[in-house]
């Protein structure tokens, strides 16, 4: 460590930032106008030091937001150096070649000055309710149609607002309000953090926080470092399909290469990238292996640029984990998604303590759009869900719970308020976790209708329809994800525009994750458990745990208490 620098001032000064983040996460979700940042935090939020490198982030950032968002930020430096910055400018893009990936995520940069010195920066990045062009679904083939995309701008200087710019933004969108509100919800939520960072510089006497930022950032590289020597040095692989687009299922291949204290991961062999908007630009694709490096390795480690040093990422140019502008891009969670899975399956042996199964993986994304009960004026509603994740070495899977995006699902009361639209169902989906020593997450069941006299549209941005998630060492697959028009039982086409009746109705029947270990090596009380519970039927603990389980209470009894349940000898 630089002895210029103390330590205990490096502590001290690495917790006020994480508090100043939360501080400038709680301020962006209390300002946001959507439901995408209010309710679900599809976000991140990061402080950067004057280069432009992650210093940290806030508690709720998913990993395809903060990740990309701090390689994006380079470009961002590289556009606007500081001799082209002043203390009032706001930067924002939605490139997906240089953020995160689609052109719904907004990247909002503020740089922070301190006597005419550019001291660093704070960003963050957020899932825009609407962008334009075609609603948020893979049936684009470039990235032309899928909305609105906006270069590395000026969206504020200290004269004012970039009218132009917004007036632009506004007309191109189908929520302006709501899109425009998040912007600034952004903004604001930038100026906190950079307000808190200057009382922080006082307080502590700084002048500059760089050479505590680079301390803070070495810490986080020493450890992923020591991390990483735990490992046998080799070459790891695996393999995992997901269901693609329009029969065109997409297979994904890793080589893991561990030597000493680094990490290469390479994606050759995966398949091409798509003429549908399933593709992962590369910064999306380092986003989620840095990620899942770090979560197979060294959970506990303060994320930061650091963490990204022992790593390295690479794909084939033109694959769909490295594809080339123009590609359409919109879905590209539903490939990317899968990085962790497919990781933890190339690094499950050579692990400590081992990895967990294969999860649901790609986030269940539904964009449900109609006319309002008594006028004609449309609505827009993003809604997100999640299957379960896979079972763990020593314990059963989550459920319905998002991994790896960790993003919340909008409540009931939400949707129902803001919309026309009727939750009618939601509860778990017993037999979708996985069979297993570990049983893996539970996916869910959603029915959904409307309410009024009007046709409305869904666009189900789903996976593992066709592709559930595997087991590992011996357990056995979650459910695949199913859904269907309920009044017809015919399925919906996913990844695209749906049309719906006024009287329809839509059922969601969420994947599970994976089993851990063999489904007859689970105790027969566990089992009895999770019958008791809902989580498994009768006739699943027989067929895929061995174990006969009687009811023998009332049979039109509505509640079931536990010792209405035995397990048969």
């Amino acid at each position: 460590m630089s002895e210029r620098v103390d330590p205990v001032v490096v502590g001290l000064v690495a917790n006020r930032l994480h508090s100043l983040l939360d501080e400038q996460q709680a301020a962006l979700v209390h300002t946001a106008f959507s439901p995408v940042v209010r309710e679900c935090l599809d976000l991140a939020c990061g402080v950067f030091d004057s280069r432009g490198e992650m210093i940290g982030q806030s508690t709720g950032g998913t990993p395809g937001h903060i990740n990309a968002m701090a390689t994006g930020m380079r470009h961002i430096v590289r556009r606007y150096p500081p001799e082209q910055l002043a203390d009032g400018d706001v930067l924002i893009t939605n490139d997906p070649w240089m953020t995160a990936g689609q052109i719904n995520d907004l990247t909002v940069a503020t740089p922070v000055f301190r006597a005419g010195a550019l001291l660093g920066w704070f960003a963050s990045c957020c899932h825009s309710p609407d962008i334009g062009g075609r609603i948020l679904s893979a049936a684009a083939t470039e990235v032309f149609e899928e909305g609105l995309r906006l270069p590395i701008l000026k969206l504020r200087t200290a004269a004012g607002s970039n009218e132009t710019l917004e007036a632009l933004i506004r007309v191109n969108v189908r929520t302006p309000d709501e899109t425009m509100g998040d912007i600034y919800a952004q903004v604001s939520a930038n100026q906190v953090g950079a307000a808190g960072l200057a009382r922080m510089m006082d307080e502590f006497g700084l002048d500059s926080v760089d050479p505590v930022a680079e301390e803070i950032m070495s810490r986080s590289e020493h450890a992923i470092r020591v991390a990483l020597r735990e490992l046998p040095d080799g070459q790891y692989r695996a393999e995992m399909t997901s269901d693609g687009v329009d029969e065109e299922p997409i297979t994904l291949r890793v080589r893991v290469t561990v030597h000493e204290d680094t990490v290469t991961v390479d994606y050759a062999g995966s398949s091409p990238q798509s003429r549908y908007g399933v593709n992962v630009v590369l910064n999306y694709t380092r986003a989620y292996t840095s990620f899942a490096v770090k979560a197979a390795l060294a959970p506990d480690v303060p994320h930061n640029a650091g963490s990204f040093r022992p790593v390295t990422v690479t794909a084939p140019r033109g694959s769909v984990l490295n594809c080339v502008d123009p590609a359409p891009v919109a879905s590209r969670h539903l490939v990317g998604h899968f990085l962790p899975s497919l990781l933890f399956e190339a690094l499950r042996g050579a692990v400590p303590g081992g990895l967990p199964a294969p999860s649901a993986d790609a986030l269940w994304m539904t964009v449900w759009r109609g006319a309002e009960l008594d006028e004609p004026r449309p609505f827009t509603l993003t809604a997100f869900g999640a299957g379960g994740t896979g079972a763990r070495p020593d314990k059963d899977g989550l459920s319905t719970t998002g991994f790896p995006t960790g993003v919340r699902a909008v409540p009931t009361e939400v949707m129902e308020t803001l919309t026309p639209l009727v939750q009618r169902r939601r509860e778990l989906r017993p037999d979708s976790g996985g069979p297993g020593r570990y049983r893996g997450g539970l996916g869910q069941v959603l029915e959904v209708g409307r309410r009024g006299e009007h046709g409305w549209t869904v666009n189900a941005n789903v996976d593992r329809v066709h592709y559930p998630a595997g087991g590992a060492l011996g357990g056995w697959p979650g459910a695949s994800g199913e859904i269907v028009e309920l009044a017809t039982g015919e399925e919906l086409p996913r990844k695209q525009l749906a049309l719906l009746r006024p009287d329809s109705q839509v059922r969601l029947c969420f994947p599970g994750g994976g089993g851990y270990g063999a489904p007859t090596e689970r105790p027969p009380e566990r089992v009895l458990d999770d019958v008791v519970n809902g989580y498994v039927s009768i006739a699943a603990a027989e067929a895929d745990y061995g174990v006969r389980i009687e009811y023998v209470g009332h049979p039109d009894a509505l509640v079931r208490p536990p010792s209405s349940y035995r397990i048969q000898e």
